[in-house]
């Protein structure tokens, strides 16, 4: 059975919609915990939209399952996750002006700069994913990096409204997942997942590792209460 990451971005976003000290991070993160998810995951951007260095600091400090620290790869942020040294770090595009991460980091292009960036969370024991669209080139530099694992993005596929696009994403998926364990890298998934597409997806391709799931699940918990959420989707990976 893959594992499952769930972000609790949004949970934060709703905090910082009025700048309030509620909904308390560190009380989801035990549901969520108690719930049976196997990592946390967070994104700190640099424009501190939702999750802040206060979070991520807590979260650590209480956190009995590991924490995925998604980031952009830029120096303040390294510093930072050098000092809280998470379980993982994602590296991840970020562009100030889009509502949520949009598509995979180009790695191919930027592959000397990822390589140096990288360097020091190794020497530290951290993990480190690439943020990839279902590409063999982006997953092939990845590796050159010296990564230990990817997370494929499934924006398009999670977005395809059309059967055949649908099937034709899930073939892409499919096949960058053996590309990815062919180099002996750790697979996860993630973005635009929810309950319906997930289970279809855990269907085509069942050697996925990990699904790193936020959006649906808070989503979900408005009605159904966030332990029920997070083991609902826990279910579809049966």
């Amino acid at each position: 059975m893959p594992q499952l990451g769930v972000n609790i971005d949004h949970i934060a976003t709703i905090r910082e919609v009025r700048k309030t000290d509620y909904p308390d991070l560190l009380h989801a993160v035990n549901i969520i915990e108690e719930a049976g998810a196997d990592s946390i995951v967070c994104h700190l951007r640099e424009d501190r939209r939702h999750i802040q260095d206060r979070d991520v600091c807590e979260i650590k400090k209480n956190l009995t399952i590991p924490l995925n620290l998604e980031m952009a790869a830029t120096p303040a942020i390294q510093k930072i996750a050098l000092l809280l040294k998470p379980t993982t770090i994602t590296l991840v595009p970020e562009k100030r002006e889009e509502l949520t991460t949009e598509g995979g980091l180009n790695v191919l292009r930027n592959q000397k700069f990822l390589q140096e960036f990288i360097e020091p969370f190794s020497e530290c024991d951290i993990r480190v994913s690439m943020f990839v669209e279902p590409d063999e080139g982006q997953i092939e530099a990845s590796h050159a990096c010296g990564v230990h694992a990817i997370e494929i993005h499934t924006g398009i596929y999670a977005n395809s409204i059309h059967e055949k696009r649908r099937d034709l994403e899930l073939s892409k998926i499919h096949n960058a997942v053996l590309v990815a364990q062919s180099l002996d890298l750790f697979v996860a998934c993630g973005h635009g997942l929810h309950y319906t597409n997930t289970k279809l997806l855990r269907e085509a391709c069942p050697t996925i590792s990990e699904y790193n799931i936020g959006h649906a699940i808070i989503a979900n918990a408005i009605f159904v209460g966030l332990e029920k959420a997070v083991k609902d989707m826990k279910e579809k990976l049966i």
